[in-house]
């Protein structure tokens, strides 16, 4: 199976035109409301109609109102909800329940009884992150035995997603920092970083 892509953080409109041209699986716009690439719901909406039908939306949250998360899946402005915070069991179910949409649920992995509270969520995906939102890498070695499908992110880079893909075969390649200059998102690293991870796959 093919390694997925996902560009999070994209907050303008050639952002968004660049991401169709490169066809990632998913893109991410994050609510988090302390984040530098935070976006507002009507922004959000206004990038999700310019996306690509065959790209995934996700919409970042850090202990955000359920109400609100299950409104945007409801109205189709974001077709998954990845989350950061504290979020519980019960706050999990009731989103998948109510929207039938999938919830990426978000770990930082510093130590083993991280990757096994990792395991044991009944989020649909996993993020498996160093958590800093820093592009920073963590310890590969404690995932390598980890069973469920995961997006790994923290410090991905077209310079070390092929090692990445060796040594962890993740479901998904989840980066921000690493396609961006300056803050903002480079197409010329967006495209670099999916014509490696697609070139690995055909090695």
């Amino acid at each position: 199976m093919m390694t997925k892509i996902k560009f999070c953080g994209l907050t303008r409109p050639c952002d968004i035109a660049a991401a169709n041209e490169i066809k990632p699986d998913y893109v991410g716009f994050v609510f988090a409301p302390n984040s530098k690439r935070r976006v507002g719901y009507k922004q959000a909406v206004d990038l999700k109609n310019l996306l690509s039908k065959d790209i995934k939306a996700v919409g970042v949250f850090l202990n955000e109102d359920i109400e609100q998360v299950i409104s945007l899946l409801n109205l189709g402005i974001i077709d998954a909800a990845q989350l950061h915070g504290d979020e519980s069991v019960d706050y999990i179910r009731r989103i998948q329940q109510e929207t039938g949409k999938p919830v990426i649920k978000a770990f930082r992995i510093h130590s083993e009884a991280d990757v096994a509270a990792a395991e044991e969520t009944i989020a649909d995906y996993i993020i498996l992150d160093a958590g800093t939102g820093e592009g920073k890498t963590f310890d590969w070695n404690l995932v390598e035995q980890f069973q469920k499908p995961y997006f790994l992110a923290g410090g991905l880079k077209p310079e070390n997603v092929k090692e990445a893909m060796r040594q962890l075969h993740p479901y998904a390649l989840d980066v921000s920092t690493g396609i961006e200059t300056d803050g903002l998102k480079d197409k010329q690293k967006m495209a670099d970083f999916a014509a490696t991870v697609r070139k690995e796959e055909t090695a």
